[in-house]
């Protein structure tokens, strides 16, 4: 619809826009750069992040980026996962079907992953998705998997990704102690400031292609203002702006139309 007014190829502010055209915040490199040395040297790290912010983008950056030669890539995100489905999950994506009894499985893991680092000569990288929903419980069977060492080094990288409340109602708190002593690495992702902001709309409409000069400053700043710098935000305040401004045949986007399209719009 709007795209072929404003002469675009893509449609700028979708969820499929590829990775590599996507704007990496200085906050966003560094990150990545401290997951890549987590990953190398096997230790626990934490990622967390406000809803919105790019968990799920960073982490798909961050594990395009390990070389298959060098890792094997474990992934789980379920919210109901408990500990006997944590190690099933695991053994089912290297391909072993799990034992019923959770240290039975335990071990199964255990063994695989000797296997994988001995033989194969790979480093294991286990991310943990939605990991600010799960039970203490399954929490505490990471301790495990750090506890046990493999030529006097840890088994695996883990890495525990969630939103904000992961850190705040549940690993700062006085019962997760024990896991806390733990995490090598803590990792937030921040909110876009108003510079970031610009850099993240250009970065979207170069990607789509036509002109990249359709928001006035005023609008940015009032997009800053309204998005609170949250990527998600963002896209959908941009997308309805370029809908309403294509439905008034206007190829400029000044603060009178974002602020419209926010108040009648955008659900807050």
């Amino acid at each position: 619809m709007y795209e072929s007014f404003f002469n675009m190829e893509h449609t700028p502010f979708a969820r499929d826009v590829p990775p590599e055209f996507l704007y990496e915040s200085p906050n966003v490199s560094d990150i990545l750069g401290r997951l890549s040395y987590v990953a190398d040297r096997q230790l626990f790290a934490v990622l967390t992040s406000d809803a919105g912010c790019g968990k799920s983008t960073l982490m798909r950056k961050f594990t395009a980026s390990l070389n298959s030669e060098e890792y094997v890539i474990l992934y789980l995100s379920d919210s109901k996962l408990t500990p006997r489905w944590f190690y099933k999950g695991l053994l089912d994506q290297i391909g072993i079907e799990a034992k019923f009894y959770r240290g039975d499985a335990k071990r199964q893991l255990q063994r695989e992953i000797e296997i994988i680092r001995g033989v194969q000569k790979k480093k294991v990288v286990c991310i943990l998705d939605e990991a600010h929903l799960l039970e203490k419980e399954t929490l505490e069977e990471f301790r495990f998997l750090l506890n046990y060492k493999f030529d006097s080094m840890s088994p695996m990288a883990l890495i525990l990704v969630g939103q904000s409340e992961l850190w705040d109602d549940k690993l700062r708190l006085q019962r997760y102690a024990a896991i806390r002593q733990r995490i090598d690495m803590n990792c937030v992702i921040q909110h876009l400031d108003r510079a970031e902001v610009e850099r993240y709309i250009r970065s979207h409409l170069e990607y789509a292609g036509g002109a990249v000069e359709i928001f006035t400053s005023k609008a940015i700043d009032v997009i800053t203002r309204e998005s609170s710098g949250i990527p998600r935000v963002i896209n959908r305040i941009c997308e309805k702006s370029l809908m309403y401004a294509y439905q008034q045949q206007k190829k400029l986007i000044d603060d009178y139309m974002v602020t419209l399209v926010v108040e009648n719009e955008i659900a807050h």
